[in-house]
């Protein structure tokens, strides 16, 4: 199957069950959905309802139990993992709701380590750093380490680290989860700027109404059920 032009991601008809003990759940049934390139897109539901399970398999850390995902023209279903790794780095950031920082680097070695992980030169990969640490407004904060900063910052240089490989795609899991309202309304803006300016397609993940609707499109998922809102 070929993507339209306009389409960044497809999937047809995903299920994903899981064991458990002698039983089997199903976890998502029967998920199709089509995103566009630059598109903004938010899935809403409540907690146990797929929404990470659906993330996951759009991002390719994992493969559905039947259907087909295609992301930038690559079916990832087919795919080893390793071949999946190689599609992540060359197109997808990743935003998650516990900031995922390593607690022994430095804001400026969090932003750099996905230039560093594929050997991209020190000197180069601290300069992007650097400029991104600027862009999301940390730039006197290069040097603190996660638990000099506050929740809010610390999202931010998760954002700054998303955002240095120059994805095609932001995927971002709760990002606001951890955050009280206000932190999190400033740190969806410095989201929204940056994707509006690097024209990158957005998928986040929330169970924020309020977020969701600043989102071109908005879906509910509820019981591993995909629905138009």
């Amino acid at each position: 199957m070929s993507l339209l032009p306009s389409e960044f991601v497809r999937c047809v008809h995903l299920s994903k069950k899981a064991r458990s003990g002698d039983s089997e759940i199903s976890i998502l049934s029967d998920v199709s959905l089509s995103i566009k390139r630059g598109e903004t897109v938010a899935i809403l539901g409540a907690s146990g309802s797929g929404k990470t399970t659906l993330l996951t398999l759009l991002g390719g850390l994992d493969i559905p139990t039947t259907g087909e995902i295609y992301l930038n023209g690559q079916q990832l279903n087919v795919l080893n993992e390793e071949q999946r790794a190689a599609i992540r780095a060359q197109n997808i950031g990743f935003i998650f709701q516990s900031f995922q920082l390593l607690p022994t680097l430095t804001a400026l070695e969090n932003v750099m380590l996905p230039f560093e992980i594929q050997y991209i030169s020190h000197k180069i990969a601290k300069a992007e750093a650097t400029e991104w640490l600027k862009q999301v407004g940390l730039g006197k904060r290069l040097h603190h380490y996660p638990s000099q900063l506050s929740g809010g910052e610390q999202q931010r240089v998760g954002i700054a680290r998303a955002f240095i490989t120059r994805p095609k795609i932001i995927l971002a899991d709760e990002m606001t989860g951890n955050l009280d309202t206000h932190t999190g309304q400033l740190v969806m803006d410095v989201m929204f700027s940056l994707n509006q300016s690097h024209l990158t397609t957005l998928v986040l993940v929330t169970h924020d109404e309020h977020l969701a609707s600043k989102c071109q499109s908005r879906y509910m998922l509820s019981e591993g059920i995909l629905q138009t809102c």
